[in-house]
């Protein structure tokens, strides 16, 4: 990379691995004989982390991972939440959706520091049954595309283009953008 280009920030690589303590084995193994629908959905929850310890998933989506009834879930997770394996945050009025947060002393995918703003940054995971598209999906049309502007490139942009959404350009501070005028595109046309 060039060192004159522009680059987003580099972000840390979170891998496909996560970080468990050996107590936490421990009390891991204790569960499954307690509970084993609820170290069950430990699993499925600590293999689906974001970077910061927390995902977001329904409860349908939930019980197709997991292979089992609503009610099953349900009490799974109770065992979850009441032993502080996670903490839930519901997602919307209904409480199908929640943002499930994995006790730090648990488990983690990144750095320990910072996990408590885990409530407002998690990995979301969506079931195509849910999907009120989902005949549709992999067939929409694609998404508009920004076009890029790489070092040593020029903006070219032609027509009037369109106004500007919020406010106006000041007097004397409107952009001076370099245009082609498309009746002759030899013509390069600077506004000065």
């Amino acid at each position: 990379m060039s060192e004159n280009r522009p680059s987003l920030p580099r972000r840390p690589p979170t891998g496909n691995w996560v970080q468990t303590e050996r107590a936490a084995h421990e009390a891991w193994a204790a569960l499954i004989a307690k509970a084993p629908k609820a170290a069950q959905l430990m699993h499925i929850l600590t293999a689906r982390i974001g970077e910061h310890n927390a995902v977001i998933i329904s409860q349908k989506t939930l019980r197709s991972l997991m292979g089992c009834s609503r009610p099953t879930v349900q009490r799974a997770l109770d065992v979850l939440a009441q032993d502080r394996w996670v903490e839930i945050r519901q997602i919307g009025e209904s409480g199908t959706v929640n943002a499930y947060v994995i006790n730090d002393r648990v488990a983690w995918a990144t750095g320990r520091d910072g996990l408590r703003y885990s409530l407002f940054s998690a990995a979301v995971v969506l079931s195509e049954e849910e999907q009120p598209d989902r005949a549709e999906l992999g067939q929409q049309d694609r998404l508009r595309k920004v076009p890029s502007l790489f070092h040593n490139e020029r903006q070219l942009p032609t027509g009037n283009g369109l106004a500007p959404p919020s406010q106006p350009f000041f007097n004397g501070m409107e952009p001076d953008l370099p245009t082609i005028d498309l009746e002759n595109p030899s013509t390069f046309n600077r506004e000065d």
